[in-house]
């Protein structure tokens, strides 16, 4: 048995470069940027305007003029203009080229418009106001995002600004989720009272499918033929299968035997952990890796979260991830030598720092209390008593 951070390391041996793809940019919300991202053009292109209003020379108000003939109108979109009479101004509109000739903008609201003429409402006028300059935000040429971060809104929209119609992104790994047990039945059917419905597999999927990664579903009944003529064709199919269940040792806990026979390679079996001490890793000749996790749902999801996510994330090019810590919000006992995951709900003091109030349910198959909680809140073994105050790795999974 190994200790948590031990199989961190051990993981972090087996992370995978899967490519690089490009993929068009309305598909590419929550991939992970492959290329740098840089300007075009200068960001603005032009001196923008930024307020509805009139813009005109600062050093007619300067002299003292406060009423200005209309020579035009600047619409957003229109080629620019320019004004020949210093003494007079342009109407212009939000996002419209600032008129040549032309250098502050002052707002409607500031104004009085009668009979072709502007007469301003207000003592105080800043030179250059309202004025969104051209190349202010980015020079043409410049780096405006860096590879290595999953895209957001904000990426994407400087990527449609500078015409990524493609974009390249990380090459997700094909992924399958299995779920063992002849005790489970799917979820529209409704179970014996010696049966459940199979919930795990769901909510890997679901965990997976919230971090753009598709993955394919399949059942395993507890019988070691069927085992094994599936996951023989599985491992040759698949970058990596997340199994749910059957690796304990429980007399139809095949799992372990039939990924030896299979050639899969035990990199790792039980943790020095509590929910998921039975979690089993390893990899098959032909790279193909096997995240077998506990059957227990608190258990599987706690896996999920700790393990297979940092390893997809640093696969897909994502920088490590800085975990958050908090504090415990009340004391907190635990005697086993093991490190314990405590489910916390999450909330926050006046100063910004983050809570976690135990929420303590009824072991790792009481799958109901995860609606109850945010997060796990990584206790270090070594200790039996948690005190309030005290600060610990947090681990969300909402």
């Amino acid at each position: 048995m190994i200790t948590v951070q031990e199989a961190v390391e051990i993981i972090k041996t087996k992370v995978k470069d899967f490519g690089v793809e490009e993929i068009p940019l309305s598909e590419a919300m929550g991939r992970v940027l492959r290329e740098d991202l840089f300007a075009e053009r200068d960001f603005p292109p032009y001196h923008r305007v930024t307020m509805d209003g009139i813009a005109l020379h600062y050093k007619s108000y300067a002299e003292g003029k406060r009423s200005f003939p209309i020579e035009g109108i600047a619409a957003a979109g229109s080629p620019i203009k320019t004004l020949q009479d210093s003494s007079a101004c342009f109407e212009v509109m939000t996002g419209s080229i600032l008129p040549e000739g032309t250098d502050t903008v002052i707002r409607y609201e500031d104004l009085n418009i009668k009979e072709g003429t502007a007469q301003l409402l207000v003592d105080k006028v800043k030179e250059g106001q309202n004025i969104h300059y051209k190349g202010e935000d980015r020079k043409a040429g410049s780096l405006v995002t860096k590879q290595g971060r999953r895209l957001s809104a904000a990426e994407i929209g400087v990527a449609a600004t500078i015409g990524k119609a493609k974009i390249k992104v990380s090459k997700l790994p094909k992924a399958m989720i299995i779920s063992t047990g002849d005790e489970l039945v799917e979820i529209h059917e409704k179970p014996l009272a010696h049966q459940i419905r199979r919930s795990n597999v769901h909510r890997l999927k679901a965990t997976l499918s919230g971090l753009g990664l598709p993955v394919d579903t399949h059942h395993l009944n507890d019988d070691m033929e069927e085992i094994l003529a599936n996951l023989s064709e599985f491992i040759n199919k698949y970058d990596v299968l997340v199994l749910s269940g059957g690796v304990s040792k429980g007399k139809f806990d095949f799992l372990p035997e039939a990924l030896e026979k299979l050639g899969v390679q035990k990199l790792f079996h039980k943790i020095k952990q509590r929910p998921g001490k039975p979690f089993w890793f390893g990899e098959a000749p032909n790279g193909c890796l096997v995240f077998a996790l506990p059957g227990n749902p608190v258990s599987s999801f706690l896996c999920t979260h700790r393990y297979f996510i940092p390893w997809l994330e640093q696969s897909l090019a994502l920088p490590p991830e800085k975990n958050a810590t908090a504090l415990l919000k009340s004391d907190f006992f635990f005697k086993p030598d093991l490190t314990y995951f405590l489910q916390v709900k999450i909330n926050y003091n006046a100063d910004g720092q983050i809570l976690a109030e135990p929420v303590v349910g009824h072991g790792s198959g009481d799958l109901a209390n995860l609606v109850d909680a945010d997060a796990f809140l990584q206790l270090p073994r070594g200790r039996n008593e948690f005190k309030q105050g005290e600060a610990f790795p947090l681990f969300f999974y909402r």
